[in-house]
């Protein structure tokens, strides 16, 4: 069962150097989730073959632009392609406000209802419980409320034994998916567990960190996740301004990411000032080995 994180846009404050504003595609088992949207998201979307109709949530960390500037544009085109399955839109205070002006002067009534949750920004909260990943808010320190995202797998069921399958019935099979023994009518053991089946596959888990000053209080939320996304604007020979404008440096991901204790650390958000990202990439590894860019077109794969 898949869990990628598709990269769709990398740059912060506005496109330069072929690098678009931030929005990532996160396949899940079957679901297709959206964190963050910036201008252009659904030009890369076609580009890279992602329908748009298969979103079922999009989550929207914060409003400055390069964020959320590209999602009145998606929801509008899913519109006229005629979508009709409903859609779940967490956010920020105000961006409800914001959709539904601009759907009062284009005088359109979507075709299909967005349901919207407001976040809180200031605690974490879990916002979906679904019954394959359940979702948690990330306090961040930015200069407007601003949130990440904590998603995880919820606990997968036990694997049967293949050359024992054709023995079980539907049933047995469902009771021993559940890690439980099968008992027949007279109370005799049946099939014993251990028997029949083999461990679960692992539980995956993936950290989101926008925009955010760096900030060790949100440590214990994305201790040991298999894959981070952490902000890192900025080289660390520019700390000062990175701390004047609420962002982190490379340098500062990666002392997060040795702390946090995680499987990989993704870096994005990248200035306008760095046309060439291998300073960045570098000042990250120099802190946490296994450090990737989180470059327009890649797919990071959390392997089970």
């Amino acid at each position: 069962m898949s869990f990628e994180v598709h990269i769709l846009g990398s740059n912060s404050a506005a496109p330069a150097h072929g690098r678009h504003h931030t929005s990532q595609i996160l396949h899940i088992q079957d679901l297709q989730i959206m964190i963050d949207c910036g201008e252009s998201t659904q030009l890369q979307m076609k580009k890279y073959g992602l329908r748009k109709n298969r979103l079922s949530h999009i989550f929207i960390s914060h409003l400055h632009g390069d964020h959320f500037l590209g999602l009145m544009g998606l929801l509008s085109t899913m519109h006229l392609n005629g979508r009709k399955t409903d859609l779940y839109l967490y956010g920020p205070v105000g961006l409800s406000e914001i959709i539904q002006l601009h759907l009062k002067y284009a005088n359109t009534r979507l075709s299909y209802q967005i349901h919207f949750r407001e976040l809180k920004g200031d605690q974490s909260e879990m916002i979906l419980d679904h019954p394959k990943i359940t979702v948690q808010t990330i306090p961040l320190q930015h200069r407007i409320p601003c949130t990440g995202f904590l998603i995880k797998e919820k606990p997968k069921p036990k694997r049967l034994r293949k050359e024992k399958v054709t023995e079980l019935g539907v049933r047995d099979i469902n009771i021993l998916k559940k890690g439980e023994d099968v008992i027949d009518e007279t109370g005799k053991l049946k099939f014993k567990n251990s028997e029949y089946t083999l461990p679960a596959k692992r539980s995956r888990s993936y950290a989101y960190c926008s925009d955010t000053k760096y900030n060790e209080d949100i440590l214990p939320l994305v201790k040991d996740v298999d894959l981070l996304y952490h902000e890192g604007t900025f080289l660390h020979d520019n700390l000062e301004r990175a701390e004047a404008t609420f962002h982190t440096t490379a340098k500062q991901a990666g002392i997060f990411a040795q702390k946090a204790n995680v499987g990989q650390l993704l870096i994005g958000h990248f200035s306008n000032r760095y046309k060439e990202l291998h300073p960045v990439l570098e000042e990250a590894q120099k802190e946490f080995k296994n450090s990737a860019l989180a470059e327009e077109g890649k797919i990071f794969t959390i392997e089970e």
